[in-house]
């Protein structure tokens, strides 16, 4: 508990380590779903839309799915495809996106993970860790730009989750998850998050949060909508 503890103090410390990059406080709208197809088998679905701002400005399109395999109870390792579409562009048109310089440019994204989930509980705090491996497969711009460029990058993230339920209904849920490039520029980025969740059926819930998202050069302010439905698709006997 203690090392967890101290985990979190760093995470909030390099969270407010820099300024925002930005004036305005953006916002993500996603859902994610979990659908049980067979005692061992489910197939994760998702999508996320990025904005700078609340209702406008866009900034990223994420599509992600896998299959899951549950080895028991507390662990589920998984495989999957995801697409990123980015807009990497607010107020300057030379921007850095993580680390790869921009100029007025579109970002596409084809990447494949391989991901590892344990949980486990103590006392009433639900705990998650979640290892993840992806290749990433990078095009910005468009093939007949001049400054069109092709890249593969190798990165590995692990997130800490801690799920406190406060009444049948309510809970909050809390998260630091930190990226690393392994290749060149080591840290790729660290998201802080914190949410208050409704469950509304047995396999349904919301989040209402926000994230911190540090990277190397700036802070983005994020809240988040996260809509969770994970129905069991297996036919009933």
């Amino acid at each position: 508990m203690k090392s967890v503890i101290i985990f979190f103090l760093l995470a909030i410390q390099l969270g407010t380590a820099q300024l925002s990059g930005e004036a305005e406080t953006g916002i993500w709208y996603m859902y994610f779903g979990m659908n049980k197809v067979t005692e061992r088998f489910s197939v994760h679905t998702e999508a996320q839309f990025r904005y700078y701002e609340t209702s406008s400005n866009f900034n990223q399109l994420l599509l992600r799915t896998g299959l899951n395999y549950h080895i028991n109870k507390n662990a589920i390792a998984t495989a999957g495809y995801a697409y990123i579409k980015t807009d990497p562009n607010f107020s300057d048109s030379r921007v850095i996106f993580g680390d790869i310089l921009v100029d007025d440019l579109r970002l596409n994204e084809h990447r494949i993970f391989e991901q590892f989930i344990l949980t486990n509980k103590v006392w009433e705090f639900a705990f998650e860790h979640r290892y993840r491996l992806e290749q990433r497969f990078i095009t910005v711009g468009e093939e007949n730009d001049p400054e069109f460029e092709r890249s593969t990058k190798h990165r590995a993230r692990y997130r800490l989750q801690v799920t406190l339920p406060l009444t049948n209904t309510f809970f909050l849920n809390f998260y630091d998850e930190i990226f690393i490039n392994l290749q060149d520029n080591l840290f790729d980025q660290n998201r802080l998050y914190g949410a208050l969740g409704v469950r509304i059926t047995e396999n349904s819930s919301m989040q209402f949060g926000y994230l911190r998202n540090q990277f190397s050069n700036a802070v983005f302010d994020r809240w988040q909508i996260g809509v969770f439905f994970n129905p069991d698709l297996r036919k009933k006997k």
